[in-house]
């Protein structure tokens, strides 16, 4: 009778020797699923930090304009609301709707800056940092993940930065392509990038 090595066996028995342990450097790989999920917030990030999103969630209290995200002109702030202050009000130069012409301010009913108690700033942020930011409630004015994903996919102003006015690049993903991939990472756990 023929000797069979014992790794033989195992394999035959569907198990494999016990696997190295890892050092004290090495993370462990994302599974599969994982790896798409931080693909899907990597996808998202590049809408959030476009200039159509990113203008609108600074790091200071005054928003942003332009494509090269430069400090707001009229010298505008946040103010208590989110909507500005005394006559320099958002919906002073920002109307219900874009208005005809090239580089015209765009236009929604209820354009804003988040509140001062919330600001979601996206500037400077990493995708590790906000993916994070995004799953903190404390730091989303008490959204959960699941309202910040309804307001992705259906709030009018998210939807109002993917039909800028004329002479305005939209983002670099289409609304629905953007809303599926964050669908993508919220449900698979929401995994914060590598």
């Amino acid at each position: 009778m023929r000797e069979i090595s014992l790794t033989l066996v195992l394999l035959l028995a569907g198990c494999t020797e016990p696997a190295p342990a890892p050092g004290p450097d090495s993370a462990p790989a994302p599974a599969p699923e994982g790896k798409a999920a931080q693909e899907a917030f990597l996808a998202s990030y590049r809408v959030f930090m476009h200039p159509r999103c990113l203008n609108c969630h600074p790091a200071g209290d005054a928003p942003l304009q332009g494509e090269d995200s430069h400090l707001h002109a009229q010298h505008v702030t946040r103010g208590p609301d989110g909507k500005g202050l005394f006559a320099l009000r958002c919906s002073s130069c920002h109307q219900d709707r874009n208005l005809p012409g090239p580089n015209t301010p765009p236009g929604h009913p209820s354009w804003h800056l988040p509140g001062p108690e919330a600001p979601l700033v996206f500037e400077g942020r990493s995708p590790a940092q906000l993916a994070a930011q995004l799953k903190d409630p404390k730091q989303t004015g008490g959204k959960t993940l699941e309202q910040v994903l309804e307001h992705v996919e259906k709030d009018g102003l998210v939807l109002a930065c993917f039909s800028p006015p004329e002479g305005r690049p939209p983002p670099p993903l289409s609304h629905a392509e953007f809303a599926r991939a964050f669908r993508t990472w919220v449900e698979a756990g929401a995994p914060v990038p590598e």
